[in-house]
């Protein structure tokens, strides 16, 4: 186990990011209430290589959700740096944030935000169109995805006619329907039943290796968390330990 210190670059245990594919460094983030200031990030720094996946863990509170907004260019850091695939992400206008957000990283919420008057295959459609793909290309895209999470026969179904495990399959779905580099996941199986959460986990751990992707994936769970390859732990704003699950299992064997 590693200790993370806010003077020092961080790199991943096992040295699998020389090249990361996206860094946060010295994050700090604050929040007004009232008259006081809440710090929620003091230091905070995240690194992922291509095909790492990555689990976020520590208590309520800790900024997980913060620290992944910043990640996904959704907020700004009061300081610090955000890198993603070799571009400094501060000086860059709202447009351009919002561009390089479409166009390398996908969410996936612990509550699903499909849109409720419009099918599976709409929702994943949608997004890809908004990119500028074709109405044909984009449906086969969202059918192979669809088919590849076990919902060919819910195409045409609307959210409301699905079940939870469903709902969250879709909005997998549609966070790789852009073919990303980066999906940053806040508790995506929160809402589930411990073993649909374990079946919709499965599914987007296969579909996140196959695609070679970087994924941070927030969490409670220290089972799924332990199917990452790597677990960072956040404390009091900072990530205070880096651990390759590997070390984890030689440890309990």
């Amino acid at each position: 186990m590693g200790s993370f210190s806010a003077d020092r670059v961080i790199e991943p245990v096992g040295g699998q990011a020389a090249a990361p594919l996206f860094r946060l460094q010295g994050i700090v983030r604050a929040y007004r209430q009232g008259r006081s200031t809440l710090k929620v990030l003091n230091g905070a720094e995240l690194v992922a290589g291509v095909g790492e996946l990555v689990a976020l863990v520590g208590p309520s509170g800790s900024g997980k959700s913060t620290l992944l907004h910043i990640a996904g260019l959704l907020e700004r850091p009061d300081e610090g740096e955000v890198w993603l695939n070799g571009q400094e992400c501060g000086a860059l206008d709202d447009g351009k944030r919002t561009a390089l957000r479409r166009s390398n990283i996908g969410f996936v919420y612990q509550y699903h935000h499909l849109l409720p008057e419009f099918s599976a295959e709409e929702n994943v459609v949608l997004p890809q169109m908004i990119a500028g793909t074709g109405r044909r290309r984009s449906r086969e895209r969202a059918r192979a995805l669809l088919g590849s999470l076990g919902l060919a026969d819910r195409l045409s179904h609307r959210p409301g006619q699905l079940s939870g495990g469903e709902q969250q399959r879709v909005a997998i779905a549609r966070a790789l329907a852009n073919q990303p580099k980066v999906v940053l996941a806040d508790e995506p199986t929160g809402n589930l039943d411990p073993a649909t959460a374990e079946e919709v986990f499965a599914l987007f751990l296969d579909l996140a290796r196959e695609a070679g992707l970087a994924a941070v994936i927030a969490t409670h769970n220290p089972a799924l968390a332990a199917r990452m390859d790597r677990t960072v732990r956040l404390e009091g704003g900072r990530l205070v330990t880096d651990t390759a699950v590997a070390q984890h299992r030689l440890a309990d064997g």
